[in-house]
Order: structure tokens, then sequence, then C-alpha cells
């Protein structure tokens, strides 16, 4: 049964169709991955068994009667404590909430799923309120990357990447307010997509504010647009939500980038990149062109807008601080509240400066797509390094050194952006390359990605080595 942990959402509900298969038994596969897995990775905050396996039953019952509630009916998925899921705990990994209270409400892109059918086993692990690029946090410890447990998954969606590795689930949300998505999907070789912003429907409102981006990931790109098709809907409690497109996203998916302009840009023309990392990016972009895409290599040019955004950044974190009581507050982890600290000191006039710069950095890479239809950078400057620091050791020696250069701005320019596995380095570490297009066009990231993973198939943990993992 355990390889059925590992079949894509597209094959499954083929499977589910021909009566080959029943969503009863996968999702037992998924929660046998987890009471196998878990233990070791912690990448679960809470695991629903109980419940998944009567929402289950009941899609097995609509498949045997020919009437699937919807797109993903008895497909499995997980949801990153940040969003709210009605019925469990939305603690976002920290002390400083508790569980006992009602929890009647779903976020947006969570109530999606369900409405079609989908299972949900649990609660993936975050960093607390999201606040940095790796995931641990006072409420639920250290999550480990399945390529190596004494490494970081990264974050702060670094429970749902491992999940999505080690075959826990089949579709899984994140979220991603700087890179929260691409950075773990990166280091654990899975597929993270940030969607346009606005594109899925977000409530309620985070303090990061337009920085936060409902993610996707995924072990395939198809099983991404089979989620988009699903989440990629307004919601009337997301004021900034977009109108319905009614795009399908599966459909056109190998249409492939031949005649696409793709611009290459290697480290931004001030990023300091690992010279493996930069390796592996170069051979796969060399892939785009032998698919037919006219590439160059080309920086967008613009100076490093880390500044701008780590304005917006300070700022949430003290509105967030502000917004507990001073018990509440001494249960939050000190990076957290020291960033709090740093955006109290912020004001009106520098935070309305940062919001213009924002802006001029949106217009730039809105003429920029003008002449290219894709942006291709490394999605990190490096690999996963050990659990228990928030950043590499090149960081930790050098703060001005930035570890994730390539991320954060498109969430500034709230274009969609994704992170694609591109191999392993000789210490059979992950890289991904990061696919980025004009607003809107989530369609062709995934285009790009699925031509790309055409190639150069995917490959997960259990799959390369069974003995990476005890």
């Amino acid at each position: 049964m355990s390889e059925i942990a590992d079949f894509s959402a597209s094959k499954l509900l083929s499977l589910y169709r021909d009566r080959q298969l029943s969503p009863t038994e996968v999702t037992k596969a998924a929660l046998e991955r987890i009471n196998t897995y878990n233990s070791q990775v912690n990448a679960f905050a809470i695991v629903d068994e109980k419940t998944a396996l009567a929402e289950a039953e009941a899609s097995e019952v609509r498949w045997l009667n020919g009437n699937p509630l919807g797109l993903v009916d008895g497909i499995p998925f997980t949801v990153k404590d940040l969003l709210l899921t009605r019925g469990l705990p939305t603690r976002r990994g920290s002390k400083a909430i508790t569980s006992n209270q009602p929890w009647p409400e779903d976020a947006p892109a969570v109530a999606r799923l369900r409405e079609q059918g989908a299972v949900l086993l649990g609660k993936t692990t975050t960093s607390e309120f999201g606040w940095k690029g790796v995931t641990d946090s006072p409420l639920t410890g250290i999550t480990r990357n399945p390529w190596n447990t004494d490494l970081t998954p990264g974050g702060s969606s670094g429970g749902a990447a491992v999940a999505a590795a080690l075959g826990m689930g089949t579709l899984h949300l994140g979220t991603d307010g700087g890179g929260s998505s691409r950075a773990p999907a990166a280091l654990t070789g899975v597929f993270g997509l940030k969607p346009t912003f606005g594109r899925v429907a977000g409530y309620p409102s985070a303090h990061t504010g337009t920085l936060f981006h409902i993610g996707v990931l995924v072990r395939t790109v198809t099983d991404a647009a089979v989620m988009m098709n699903v989440i990629a809907h307004p919601d009337v409690r997301d004021w900034y939500a977009l109108s319905d497109d009614k795009q399908d996203y599966t459909v056109d998916l190998d249409k492939g980038v031949a005649g696409l302009r793709i611009a290459y840009s290697p480290n931004f023309g001030y990023a300091n990149v690992d010279p493996e990392v930069a390796a592996l990016v170069k051979a796969a972009v060399d892939i785009f062109a032998k698919l037919g895409a006219v590439v160059e290599e080309v920086n967008p040019g613009f100076a490093n807008p880390r500044s701008i955004f780590q304005t917006f950044w300070q700022a949430g974190a003290a509105k967030l601080v502000r917004g507990f009581s001073p018990e509440q507050q001494a249960l939050i982890e000190e990076g957290l509240l020291s960033i709090a600290k740093e955006g109290d000191r912020i004001t009106l006039a520098e935070y309305l400066s940062a919001q213009d710069a924002r802006e001029a950095l949106g217009r730039q890479m809105q003429r920029f797509h003008e002449n290219y239809d894709l942006l291709i950078t490394p999605t990190l400057p490096t690999v996963a390094f050990p659990v228990g620091q928030n950043r590499p050791q090149s960081s930790i020696d050098n703060p001005q050194r930035d570890w994730a250069p390539f991320t954060y701005p498109f969430n500034l320019t709230q274009q969609p952006a994704a992170s694609v596995p591109c191999g392993f380095t000789t210490n059979g570490l992950p890289v991904g390359i990061q696919i980025v297009a004009a607003k809107y066009r989530d369609l062709l990231v995934l285009q790009a990605a699925k031509a790309y993973e055409s190639v150069s198939p995917f490959i997960m943990p259990l799959e390369l080595n069974r003995n990476v993992l005890k």
C-alpha cells in the first residue's frame, strides 16, 4: 500500500473513477506515511486521523455512487498552521494562542478544498507566526529536512514542504510572505508556487498585509494546476481578492516554452550564490534553451530591495505583537519581539516612502516583462543548513549577506513565482530554480515548470534513497 501515497492527484482521481482504488485506501496510505516518518521530521502540528478516515469513507460512497463532490473528491490535503481550519486549532506556532476556543471557520482556500471533497489530514508546522525562514517554533519544536534530518527544510512552510516530499498527503497549502513556500520547496526538492497576489483569496488579513500570498506545495506541476483550479477563486471576506477569471490551469499545461523570451539572472547583480547551486541553475536554464525558448542572461536591473521589504516586515511584526497582552507577549519568541521593536521605530513618513519605492519596483518589473515573458533565477543561493540556525553560517558571519535575495522581491511586486527542483549537489541536497512571470500570468509559470519537469522529472527522498529515513 505504501507506494499509493506517492501517486499524483490526477492519477488518484483516474483510479477512483475506474474503481481501482478508494479514497479510504489512499487516506490510510497517507496516514501510514505520517505514522512512519513524522516522528523523525516533525512536519505536523496536528493530525486528525479519525476525521480524515470518516471524510475518506464519505468520499468513497460518493465515488461508488458515481457522484463525486468536486474536482478533488477523496484527495488527502494538509493546511499550514497559519490558516484557519474549522474544527481544528490554528495556533500559528505560538504558545501565545490557546487552543481552548471555538474554531468555527475555514480560510478561503481551506473552504474551497473541502467544498470539493478533499480529505483533511491535519495542520503542518510553521515558525511562530511565519516570522523566519526556517521551521521551528516554541510550540511545535524543530521540523527537519527529509534529505538530511540534521538540516532545516527552510520555512516558514517547512512542514508542508516536508509532508509533500514524503507523501504525507497529496496537496498542501502553505503561505508565502517573502519566500515561505518557495524556499522550503527548494530545500526539500518539491514544487512550490506563489500565485499572483489576490488570485487565491486570503482571510483573515495577515499582519504582513499585501506581502502575504497563499502558497501551494506538491510533488508535480500538474497537481499544482489541479489545486489552483480549486482554490484560485475570490471570497467575499477578502477585500483584495481578484475577480474570478475562470481559468482552467490544466488546459494547455503542456504547451511548452518554444518561442518564449526568457531572462536568466544568475545573481541579480548583487547576490552571492554558492558555486554548486549556480552551476545546477545554469544547467537547468540551458534545458529551457534546448526546449526552444530564447534565453538571454540579463539582470532585471533593480537595486537590492531588502530595506523596502524590511520596512513592511518590521511594521507588520509590530502590529502583530501590539495585539497581544503583556502575558501573551512573554510567550513569544525573542527574535520576533526584536523585529517588532524595530517596527515600532518606523515613522509614518518612512513607511509611505517604502510604499512609493515598492510601487516603483512593481512598475519596473511590469516594464521588464514587456520584453521578457519569464525571469529565471536560483530560488535560493544556498542549500539546506543545520537546524537550530535561523540562517546559513555565511549569513551569520556576515549579517549583511542576504541568504534569500531572490524570493522576497516578488512578494513586493505581487508577481507569480514558483520554485522548481533542478537537481542535487554532490552532497545529495536539492536545489531549485525560480520561475517568475508578470502579474496575472500564473498559467505561464506552470507551463514553463511543466516543460522542465517533462524532461527532468522531480525525485522525492523515498524514491531516490529509501534509507534516508528509517
